[in-house]
């Protein structure tokens, strides 16, 4: 991962696709330390940060997350999750984000130098071509090392640097320490929030692993 001292650089966090590829990999992200380490590389200009939120609950267990990352250094861009019914009659709640992504980006490219998107999503591979052509560098941060890999393949190709998540883990996992009283109360809000953002991030790597396979079943390769 290679930074020039004077680039502008952004943060664009797909929210859930980046817990599920800390979860894959055994560790949890230290957002505070995930800000501090960019800092480090050049001009930060923005940290933004995208989930959907499920607003008919009376608690919503991401809150905490999101309260927190807006206080510290973090640009939230959220917005009501979509209730349906799939064909077999069971509930499933919806929460893309790629949109909101996609047009920040855009909106932010000529301001800037260096990309940094945390995401595997394959959608985003012609964002990063529509963004390449206006000069700005793009690295990707996602996994290969997971089963299946989250990134999609079409997006680590187009990217100019894949970074992988497990090689950024010492310095930016949370540190895991004694527990004091009342944490047991925080550690159960932290694990409703990361069951919360679960189904999507399985969706995403069902998505990625059968775009993958498609690929795959086109060139002819085993």
């Amino acid at each position: 991962m290679h930074f020039y001292p004077n680039e502008r650089i952004a943060l664009f966090i797909d929210g859930s696709n980046l817990y599920a590829a800390a979860r894959s990999l055994g560790f949890d992200i230290d957002y505070k330390r995930l800000l501090e380490l960019f800092q480090t590389k050049g001009n930060l200009v923005r940290a933004f940060y995208y989930t959907a939120l499920v607003e008919d609950q009376e608690y919503s267990p991401i809150r905490p997350l999101v309260d927190w990352l807006d206080y510290n250094g973090y640009t939230m861009v959220t917005k009501p999750t979509k209730e349906f019914t799939d064909a077999m009659g069971r509930r499933k709640i919806k929460g893309n984000m790629d949109i909101e992504l996609a047009i920040d980006v855009m909106e932010m490219a000529e301001r800037l130098d260096h990309i940094v998107l945390f995401s595997g999503d394959g959608d985003f591979r012609r964002l990063v071509e529509a963004v390449q052509r206006k000069g700005v560098r793009v690295s990707v941060v996602s996994t290969i090392r997971s089963q299946p890999p989250m990134v999609a393949d079409e997006l680590r190709r187009q990217a100019d640097s894949f970074v992988e998540l497990q090689d950024l883990a010492p310095q930016i996992q949370r540190m895991h320490h004694h527990r004091e009283p009342g944490e047991n109360v925080r550690e159960n809000v932290r694990e409703n929030v990361r069951e919360n953002m679960r189904e999507n991030a399985r969706e995403n790597m069902r998505e990625n692993a059968r775009r993958n396979d498609d690929q795959d079943d086109m060139y002819g390769t085993d």
